[in-house]
């Protein structure tokens, strides 16, 4: 039993993991500090709110004063590192932005961690950082990192940073690096809520260039489970893919939420392409597999299915959120 420092926990990702944790039998408690940017939204911890082991804090990662306050109020364990600015998009509209959150704001938090020797520091990282796969390709943790978009970049220099501090300061770093995850709560600039909103609301759904860029597709619980996994039981300097093997194009993903709707295909809208976007992403998880004994559990049909029916009974929740995207 310990207590766990989540950072950017209202955001997607950090939000299920939040749950989860608190679904276990661990014990585990679990202080939450958050800014509340954009994407973060304290509605998707409601159920969670008032337990005993949950504890909400308003703050930035890069105030040093009051990550130092908290390590050492709290005693915490060990920290796991949601917090940052997560869309491609926003990252090529604005990269000062993300290099000062993704990768200033970890330097300032390792900066401060430093000062609790034997604290757990795991940052949650992607696999974009690997840039794009060629055919047949799967990366695995030991590949070169290539990243395309200024936020696979920002991710990437943050995960060498934190090894860094591995190698120099002794501390007890791991890193994750997910493939595409799908599942409730995302944030509805993303493709799998924008498409299903669109599609409830009977709008277009623009699609980038062909459609045709290949993701893997990870349901984010089982993201959660391998993200605990490494938490718990992952070697310190440890990097650790965590793949779903679910690989589909983003017009395939976009077509089976409009089936699942019962609606054409008619609606899609294929719109100019991003700049520098990556054809393919593929990565090796035995590591993960063989030395954790983690495997995704959740089917993609059956979990796909459950996350366009959350959205579609749940307009409450991403209506006012995808207002905030049209108005940025």
């Amino acid at each position: 039993m310990m207590n766990i420092l989540v950072t950017g926990g209202a955001g997607f990702i950090g939000s299920n993991f939040i749950r989860y944790v608190l679904k276990t039998d661990s014990g585990d408690c679990v202080i939450n500090l958050d800014a509340l940017t954009y994407a973060g939204n304290l509605t998707n911890l409601s159920s969670v709110q008032n337990n005993s082991r949950y504890l909400f804090v308003h703050g930035n990662i890069a105030d040093e004063t009051l990550v130092g306050k908290l390590l050492a109020d709290y005693h915490i364990g060990a920290v796991v590192n949601f917090a940052a600015e997560s869309h491609v998009d926003r990252s090529i509209l604005n990269p000062r932005q993300f290099v000062e959150s993704n990768y200033g704001g970890v330097s300032i938090f390792l900066n401060c961690l430093k000062k609790f020797p034997g604290t757990r520091f795991i940052q949650v990282s992607t696999d974009e950082v690997y840039g794009s796969a060629l055919n047949g390709q799967t990366f695995s943790e030991t590949d070169s990192l290539n990243p395309s978009s200024p936020y696979a970049a920002t991710k990437a220099g943050a995960d060498l940073l934190a090894l860094s501090y591995y190698k120099t300061f002794g501390m007890a770093v791991c890193i994750t690096r997910s493939a595409n995850n799908y599942g409730p709560y995302q944030f509805p600039e993303k493709l799998v809520p924008l498409m299903i909103s669109h599609a409830v609301m009977g709008e277009r759904l623009p699609v980038y260039g062909d459609g045709q860029n290949v993701r893997d597709w990870l349901n984010v619980l089982d993201n959660c489970r391998g993200i605990d996994a490494v938490l718990h039981r992952g070697k310190p300097g440890g990097v650790y893919n965590i793949a779903g093997h679910n690989y589909h194009s983003n017009l395939d993903i976009v077509k089976l939420i409009l089936a699942h709707l019962g609606l054409s295909t008619s609606a899609i809208q294929y719109v100019a392409d991003r700049p520098a976007n990556d054809e393919l992403y593929a990565i090796d998880d035995s590591k993960i597999r063989t030395q954790l004994g983690w495997t995704p559990q959740v089917n993609f049909d059956r979990g796909m299915a459950q996350t366009i029916d959350w959205y579609k009974n749940n307009r409450d929740w991403w209506q006012p959120l995808l207002a905030k995207v049209k108005n940025r």
